[in-house]
């Protein structure tokens, strides 16, 4: 394609047009558009465009991620698109794929003819980057349809700004059911109400409440970190920012991945506006929980509100009304799961599953003996004392 056909074609993207508004895609504009101008300034447009470059690293990456994580006409309508939108995406790809089969070397013979400029051919070169993966508007909604779209396709994980905006978490943690030894009970009830989730059926939100070191919070990560191929996603969020429950609602609503609002060591004091919120949101308020939206909440208190002494004094009706309040925000969750300290077998059974997982060789009876010892300098028994103690084992054993 011709450098000033591609000029006006790049200028004419309709459905992936936002794509203009990224560096890559703006660099390669400005420099299409600097050969109308003068050397000085092509010379400094292709310099941006080298420097866009060489920051993607990937350059056939970063133009596919550019367009799966947009949102546009043909993502609306992924149900049945008309010719017409089709037709329109299958320019643009065209187009980008014109400018990925670029190299350097055509851009600056081009300048260096137009300005009469041969110094222009001393610039630094890039070779040409690979087609994307779809070559017409029904490949590429074909690919949307199978890999999803959209700014939360860009990470398994998000967490929620003071201002209710997300964030990506570009390296979240790992962790996978493996990884936890016991709790196997707790655990399937957990992956039962995601499956069903994740295959469009009856699901519930869920509390995990219990004794703190449980694997609590670990689980609904690992969890996620399961099923994250099959588009299940996590939006940690600070009990703090329950306000915005609305902006998430709008943001998930249209999306084509299923998410698990994810809200760690919930407690609230009797009088946080943000307890009656949740309950609202949760439940009975104005805007409704989109169906690909569930909430999964830790706490250390199955009822989620401190109480007082003074809350179970004063007569049979008050004394009824207190509790029925301090109740009223876990009944919401359809699912409760205990997280109990483990018994003594139990903490063990821990201990051996890590200490195998990682490699550390002690006999049985050494290893229970110094592992119940640890428990006791600690915190008691429980399966961040057991991960600890193997930590520590480790540590020792390499000093």
């Amino acid at each position: 394609m011709e450098l000033s056909a591609l000029r006006l074609r790049l200028q004419a993207l309709s459905v992936l047009r936002e794509l203009l508004g990224g560096p890559l895609l703006r660099a390669y504009s400005d420099t299409l558009d600097a050969l109308q101008s003068d050397a000085h300034t092509f010379s400094a447009c292709y310099g941006a465009l080298c420097a866009a470059r060489f920051h993607a690293q990937d350059v056939y990456q970063a133009a596919l991620d550019a367009v799966r994580f947009d949102a546009n006409a043909l993502t609306d309508a992924l149900a049945d698109p008309d010719p017409v939108l089709l037709d329109a995406a299958t320019h643009d790809i065209d187009v980008l794929n014109a400018l990925l089969a670029l190299d350097g070397a055509v851009l600056k013979e081009d300048a260096a003819r137009r300005f009469n400029e041969p110094a222009l051919r001393d610039l630094p070169g890039f070779p040409p980057s690979a087609p994307l993966p779809f070559r017409d508007g029904a490949a590429l909604a074909s690919y949307y349809r199978a890999q999803g779209y959209g700014f939360f396709a860009q990470s398994s994980a998000f967490a929620v700004q003071d201002d209710g905006t997300f964030t990506p978490i570009v390296h979240p943690d790992p962790i996978r059911l493996s990884d936890l030894p016991g709790y196997e009970r707790q655990k399937q009830q957990i992956i039962s109400n995601t499956l069903a989730f994740l295959d469009g059926r009856e699901a519930n939100n869920i509390l995990l409440y219990g004794d703190k070191g449980t694997g609590k919070s670990s689980t609904v990560k690992a969890v996620v970190n399961e099923y994250a191929g099959r588009g299940l996603k996590i939006i940690e969020m600070s009990p703090r920012h329950i306000t915005v429950f609305p902006q998430i609602f709008e943001e998930t609503l249209r999306s084509p991945f299923r998410f698990i609002v994810f809200l760690d060591d919930l407690s609230f004091n009797r009088e946080d506006d943000n307890f009656a919120a949740l309950k609202a949101f949760i439940e009975g308020g104005l805007a409704g929980k989109p169906d690909n939206l569930v909430l999964y909440a830790t706490s250390n208190r199955r009822h989620l509100i401190r109480e007082s002494f003074a809350d179970r004094q004063g007569d049979e009706v008050s004394t009824r009304d207190a509790l029925e309040t301090v109740t009223s925000l876990s009944d919401r969750f359809g699912l409760e799961i205990t997280f109990s300290v483990p018994d003594k077998d139990e903490y063990l059974f821990i201990v051996d599953q890590l200490a195998a997982e990682s490699g550390l060789a002690l006999p049985a009876e050494q290893l229970h003996l110094l592992a119940e010892r640890f428990a006791l300098r600690r915190n008691g028994r429980s399966p961040r004392t057991a991960r600890q103690f193997i930590s520590h084992q480790l540590a020792e054993r390499y000093h």
